[in-house]
């Protein structure tokens, strides 16, 4: 474990091991089987997910290659819950069903991997330690009380034979959706999410299609700023690859953005889930193993695919940006150049264009900006770029649009109040100058942006709901985001009729224009002045900001805490 994964296993891992293990190769050994492969925390293609066992052999009627994914449990009593679906009941929890979890291991096993087929791999959920009455409403699982006929299961599907070639089969398959999976996507997709593409909108499609068409290695970059309908062309080229039998995947370093691409588009399938994944998902991907990598928000591409739990063995210093590349014939690459607001993200056009021509790739580059943006005002963002001062202006006037609202509070509370008021969806944001603090414990939420007499909590930390708050990923879409505050992580891709922005206390004033302070900021990623010298903290902490401002689609409505920016924004607002 601490070799594959960087981390060493829990004591209830090893425990589970301990006491797992053993029964089911004491099964094999007494079913003749002591010569199958036993695959052992088999890793899911594309996740991090893990099965307790893949065994590999020869199936004993076909010849051939045979799999049996086993999910182990050591639970001594179960029910059917009360809530019905696939969920059951143990130890005072509801969890999903063993065998329920081992069909859907199966099933993403045949979507995913070119040598299995539906024939070729069988599921079950053996729970070891228990007797047919502890768990007698749970139907499909083998107990204690029935280990003879799970033998018997394992020698109608394994061969008494040698099962390593097998096992080597699995392992070094190539990563990529199957036809079936395609299709049932290309219909939940192309059928529920109809889009209309516009000017270069169906530029960018028509080149991807067409290198598709070709056969040839194109690299497509495209480059628009919020609304210019990136992942309108996303969702298109799925739908529609899909639809042909291609083989595609969409891909984000985000997980806020990634969780509801998988919630919407993919919403009532897990299958169609499995489609979206994220960047370090491909770090193992074969050369050109798809047809099309749709990286939505590449302005999120990091240095390297590691991270604090990736072992030494795997830290091969590979840019992250060589695996997009090297994963499909056409990458396709959708960004906002001005989104990039972490140390380490390099999703830029000059970077993306610069790697892909080294490697001899050929590169088409379109630009949104121009000619479309479907919500928001083209003007407010020219002003947005001035204020942060991202256009080599100065700040200008706001002069109005007729599409658009700008407006300023004069108070947080002000602001709230103004966004409750408006009709369709709204979301109050800040930079990240307040602690974070964990929930408390009777599961309420800490409000720790205070300003003046008003507070309000951050949005949730993570990806499990607090009391009526959303989780994080999806703060931005559900209704109950709202009395949160959200910071750049949570906002970033998304887009909301109303925005409320509180310019926190890391921007000031000086000689007429925004200047940063970084001793207000409480970023942690910002936190050492040696890995972000104050150059970058600055640019960094004005594209947070960028982001901030225009995720609002009819109107943005303003508040800054520090006296100067606010007294800056009554001269330029009317």
């Amino acid at each position: 474990m601490r070799a594959t994964t960087g981390r060493g296993p829990s004591k209830s891992e090893v425990l589970s091991w301990r006491n797992s293990l053993p029964v089911l190769a004491e099964d094999l050994l007494q079913a003749g089987l002591g010569e199958v492969t036993l695959l052992a925390e088999y890793k899911l293609p594309l996740t991090s997910r893990r099965v307790d066992v893949v065994l590999a052999g020869v199936h004993p009627e076909t010849r051939a290659d045979s799999y049996v994914v086993v999910e182990l449990k050591q639970w001594t009593q179960a029910e059917l819950s009360e809530l019905g679906g696939h969920l059951v009941l143990t130890g005072g929890r509801e969890v999903l069903h063993p065998a329920e979890q081992a069909r859907r291991y199966g099933e993403y096993l045949v979507d995913f991997l070119d040598v299995l087929s539906p024939e070729s791999v069988a599921t079950t959920a053996y729970l070891h330690d228990a007797m047919d009455l502890d768990v007698a409403d749970l139907g499909d699982v083998f107990t204690m009380s029935r280990r003879g006929k799970f033998r018997s299961f394992l020698r109608s599907r394994l061969a008494p034979e040698p099962g390593d070639a097998a096992a080597e089969r699995l392992l070094s398959s190539p990563v990529a959706p199957s036809r079936q999976l395609m299709a049932h996507a290309a219909k939940e997709i192309r059928e529920r999410e109809q889009f209309t593409l516009l000017d270069e909108q169906q530029v960018a499609f028509e080149l991807v299609m067409r290198a598709v068409d070709t056969e040839e290695k194109r690299v497509v970059i495209v480059t628009g700023g919020p609304g210019s309908g990136k992942s309108v062309i996303a969702l298109s080229l799925l739908g529609e690859l899909f639809r042909q039998g291609r083989t595609a995947l969409h891909a984000t370093g985000s997980q806020s953005f990634t969780e509801t691409m998988r919630r919407y588009p993919g919403k009532g399938s897990s299958r169609i889930k499995n489609l979206f994944v994220y960047f370090n998902s491909l770090t193992d991907a074969k050369p050109d193993a798809l047809d099309v990598l749709v990286c939505d928000e590449a302005h999120r591409i990091r240095e390297t695919s590691s991270y604090r739990y990736t072992p030494a063995a795997k830290r091969t210093g590979r840019p992250q940006l060589d695996e997009l590349l090297s994963a499909a014939r056409v990458p396709v690459f959708l960004l906002d150049e001005r989104q990039v607001v972490r140390p380490g993200e390099l999703g830029t056009v000059q970077a993306i264009e610069a790697f892909a021509r080294s490697k001899g790739y050929a590169v088409s580059h379109v630009s949104l900006d121009e000619q479309f943006r479907c919500g928001g005002s083209r003007v407010y963002e020219r002003w947005v770029l001035d204020l942060m001062g991202l256009s080599g202006r100065n700040p200008s006037p706001w002069t109005g649009d007729p599409d658009f609202e700008v407006r300023l509070a004069g108070s947080p509370g002000d602001l709230e109040s103004i966004l409750r008021g408006k009709p369709g969806t709204a979301r109050m944001t800040a930079g990240y100058c307040w602690p974070w603090s964990n929930p408390n414990s009777d599961l309420t939420l800490v409000d720790d942006v205070v300003i003046g007499d008003w507070a309000r909590p951050w949005n949730v930390k993570k990806d499990r709901a607090v009391g009526d708050a959303p989780p994080s990923m999806l703060w931005a879409t559900e209704p109950a985001g709202f009395g949160q505050v959200g910071c750049v992580y949570t906002a970033q891709g998304f887009e909301y009729d109303w925005a409320g922005v509180i310019l926190g206390p890391d921007l000031t004033v000086r000689d007429g224009a925004l200047a940063t302070v970084r001793n207000a900021n409480r970023d942690p990623a910002f936190k050492s002045a040696k890995s972000v010298p104050d150059a970058e903290f600055d640019q960094l902490v004005r594209n947070v900001y960028k982001v901030l401002l225009t995720r609002g689609m009819r109107g943005t409505v303003l508040y800054a805490v520090d006296p100067a920016v606010r007294e800056l924004l009554a001269e330029l607002v009317p």
